[in-house]
């Protein structure tokens, strides 16, 4: 069974799909060893740990699929879902991404309706293409999958710029072009997800933040509640990335705190043991990798 095909099932169980954002080793493998079975590749993330630029239209497609091509090598029992912006171009190009994020590894990838250069679906200022011409576009992502299983997810960022009427419209029309999957991004309210998960034909997938993550647009909504109002899958885009983040601020605060006196400062609460990191990153496939190939020049 392929990984788009595995993906389907996930999607189309009773239970409503969780999928973390990933973006870089770290957090693939640490979504895996914590027993997810899918993952976003958050676009946003990638831009802003690969590039050190905030998400608006800054990464092209060729940084895009390298990264999602590692991170599939890296974390294979993880079906990985790719986020290819608005496609990098009309049609034609999307032809040609569509196989690129298909060739890497994953499992399905997401177009947007946004103008380009697109921003983060939670940044005031979004702009949408007319529907026909994303039509075009799911139309040729659809067509361009070798793998009949490979999902392909449409989303639009409309509700925003143009009402939400609009959104449902747009992703009823995306269905009718044969999107797998519909995603309404930064919904304002509870009673917005309902009237779209109400409205369209596929499975529905929508992002949460935690916290105040998007503060001022969708609201924290628990995957239980979630699933009772009819959304298939849920997406915690910015979770690990903005976790880090804090994470790293913190040690660094502590650095500079140390750097400030005359003592070193020990924070093992702020560390992971440098032998928990070895493991989550791979080291005994490559100490066992070592030993076969010692084993064999011994031998010889």
């Amino acid at each position: 069974m392929s990984k788009g095909h595995e993906l389907r099932k996930l999607i189309e169980a009773d239970e409503i799909l969780i999928c973390p954002g990933v973006y870089d080793g770290y957090s693939a493998r640490l979504a895996a060893q914590s027993g997810f079975r899918t993952a976003v590749v958050s676009g946003a993330g990638v831009s802003e740990c690969h590039l050190g630029w905030a998400d608006k239209g800054i990464m092209g497609y060729e940084e895009n699929v390298r990264v999602c091509r590692a991170l599939a090598e890296c974390s294979d029992d993880l079906l990985l879902q790719g986020d290819a912006d608005t496609g990098y171009g009309n049609a034609v190009n999307v032809h040609f991404v569509v196989r690129g994020f298909e060739s890497a590894g994953l499992a399905a990838v997401m177009i947007e309706d946004q103008v380009w250069p697109k921003r983060c679906g939670h940044l005031q200022g979004k702009s949408v293409i007319p529907a026909d011409e994303m039509v075009d576009k799911v139309k040729a992502a659809v067509d361009a999958r070798r793998d009949p299983g490979f999902v392909i997810k449409a989303r639009t960022d409309a509700a925003g710029p143009i009402g939400l009427q609009e959104a449902i419209d747009r992703l009823n029309l995306y269905a009718e072009a044969g999107a797998d999957v519909l995603f309404a991004d930064a919904l304002m309210s509870e009673e917005d997800i309902i009237a779209v998960a109400k409205s369209v034909p596929k499975p529905l997938s929508v992002n949460m933040g935690l916290g105040l993550l998007f503060r001022g647009t969708t609201p924290l909504i628990h995957p239980k509640r979630l699933q009772e109002i009819g959304v298939a899958m849920v997406s915690y885009p910015r979770l690990l990335s903005t976790g880090a983040m804090r994470g790293m601020a913190n040690a660094m605060d502590a650095f500079q705190e140390m750097l400030a006196g005359d003592e070193p400062v020990s924070r093992p609460d702020l560390l992971m043991p440098f032998k928990d990191l070895n493991a989550l990153m791979g080291i005994e496939t490559l100490d066992a990798l070592e030993d076969r190939y010692a084993a064999d020049r011994a031998e010889n």
